[in-house]
């Protein structure tokens, strides 16, 4: 057999075989080669809160990149893991050189004491200045002191980190499109409060005109109403242009781009009343449910896992780490300068190596990451801490918008009222100008501040929602590192919807 051309084709198929596996199939895409935009969803022209959060979690940016986090960490498992497992390599060479070379190495290599003699070139000729081999040889990690193992749990720990961020991110994004909603039909509603407050003003300011040339009223009556029609307009105007700005944010949210959306022309409509659902809320249920549902929390305890390995990898340094490696070689013989004259065989060896003394560096190492687990842990306590205080805020918050709401209600009612008997006095000439205006602004102001109420309610429940983690529902075992292991459903809270109001009530 002629193992030269043996080696030789075995060179060219672990190459070929390289390349394409580099390149991969052309008929199955790498992950991630799709662009994003072939996953945009459809958009309706009219968009529900459902539709809403649908399209957020399928194409939010944050999102998109949370789920490319976790496709990183899954090739950063492989490649931690292919440390523990054996390493083939094949490899090739092949040298020549100016047989004059040869020669000169000779004649130094034949120098005797005190006298210098060549001997004849016959036996330089003889070498072989052309040489070639190639060899497969297998390496194995046999110990390295638990660092390797402690790398793996750490990247798969990392990896269990990511998807509670992922799912973090996803419920912070729903808590996000419910707020940026409300908002937006907030705006709206506002508008057309700030409308029908002046179409009323413009009504006034047209009776006084009658009035005024009928001589019944002073121009300064005309006048009042001009002023208080002029102080109006601005307030429409910002109302409208503060619903374009929700709608903008909405979509930046949503993951919709401008030229999809285009507030401006109506092609995409938000539809939806700023309806009330009142939910009682125990605020200890609420935290208790908060420390074990929130995925924040999963994240920051997962960090304390994480910790705790990076100790194993630090003690790592002061044990020994052993590899062993084993192979075959193929050559051309050194004594035949014919390339295809060859010799083979095997080869086995084990390395060991142990630093007895580093300067004190795994020293570092260690305490570094003693006092790291213990920032982590510290780390964990303050987010409790700020999990607490967002559930605190958003009870004192629903709490706040609903007795607003119940108060405003009989408010709007009892400011149309004055406004009626307002206009009935001065038709009948028994009341002045100024208690129409005041009680037209007394509407205007009561109308808002229930819809304020109402949009602050709803935004108070999605930021409850979020802060006890109950947007999603996830079912999995979670391993607290400061208590112990317990299995837990993350399912959604009990809601009771007794009542239920609308904003057209």
């Amino acid at each position: 057999m002629n193992y030269f051309k043996l080696g030789l084709g075995i060179g060219l198929a672990f190459f070929a075989g390289a390349q394409w596996g580099f390149a991969g199939s052309p008929d199955k895409p790498l992950i991630g080669d799709t662009p994003a935009k072939s996953k945009v969803v459809q958009i309706p022209t009219n968009i529900t809160l459902d539709d809403a959060v649908k399209i957020a979690v399928r194409q939010n940016p944050q999102i998109l990149l949370a789920i490319q986090t976790i496709e990183q960490t899954r090739g950063q498992i492989i490649t931690v893991r292919a440390q523990a497992l054996p390493n083939v390599a094949l490899s090739g060479v092949y040298s020549q050189q100016d047989p004059r070379l040869l020669r000169s190495s000779s004649s130094s290599s034949t120098t005797t004491s005190g006298t210098s003699s060549t001997i004849g070139s016959g036996s330089s000729f003889g070498a072989n200045d052309k040489t070639w081999d190639i060899s497969i040889q297998a390496t194995q990690l046999l110990y390295s002191g638990g660092q390797v193992g402690a790398a793996i749990k750490i990247a798969k720990l990392t990896l269990d980190s990511n998807y509670f961020a992922l799912r973090d991110m996803i419920d912070q994004t729903i808590s996000n499109v419910y707020q940026q909603f409300y908002t937006v039909l907030l705006n709206r509603e506002l508008i057309a409060v700030q409308e029908e407050s002046v179409r009323l003003l413009e009504s006034q300011l047209k009776d006084q005109k009658n009035r005024f040339t009928a001589g019944t009223v002073p121009r300064f009556n005309v006048l009042q109403a001009e002023v208080a029609l002029s102080n109006q307009i601005p307030q429409l105007i910002n109302a409208k242009n503060q619903y374009v700005i929700s709608q903008t944010t909405l979509a930046q949210t949503l993951g919709i781009d401008y030229d999809i959306w285009h507030p401006d022309t109506g092609k995409v409509k938000v539809v939806g009343d700023l309806d009330v659902h009142y939910r009682e809320v125990n605020q200890d249920n609420a935290i208790s449910m908060a420390k074990e549902r929130r995925p924040s929390l999963k994240v920051q305890r997962q960090n304390i896992l994480i910790q705790l390995q990076q100790i194993k990898v630090a003690l790592a340094g002061y044990q020994p780490t052993v590899t062993a490696n084993a192979g075959y070689k193929l050559a051309n013989s050194p004594s035949s300068r014919q390339l295809d004259d060859t010799v083979n065989g095997w080869f086995f060896g084990v390395n060991g190596t142990w630093n007895i003394f580093d300067g004190g560096a795994t020293y570092g190492k260690v305490k570094t990451a003693r006092s790291q687990l213990e920032s982590a842990k510290t780390s964990y306590d303050s987010t409790v801490l700020q999990v607490e205080l967002q559930v605190q805020q958003a009870v004192a918050n629903l709490k706040e918008a609903r007795e607003t709401i119940q108060s405003q209600t009989e408010n709007v009612k009892q400011a149309l009222e004055a406004v009626r008997l307002a206009q009935e006095r001065l038709a009948a000439g028994a009341g002045v100008q100024l208690d129409v205006l005041n009680a037209q602004v007394a509407l205007a102001q009561a109308r808002t501040n229930e819809l304020q109420a109402r949009h602050d309610y709803n935004v108070a429940l999605a930021q409850l929602d979020y802060a006890i983690g109950a947007d999603t529902q996830y079912v999995d075992t979670f391993e607290d590192p400061l208590t112990h292991r317990k299995p837990f459903t993350n399912s959604p809270p009990p809601v009771t919807r007794p009542t239920k109001t609308s904003a057209k009530d």
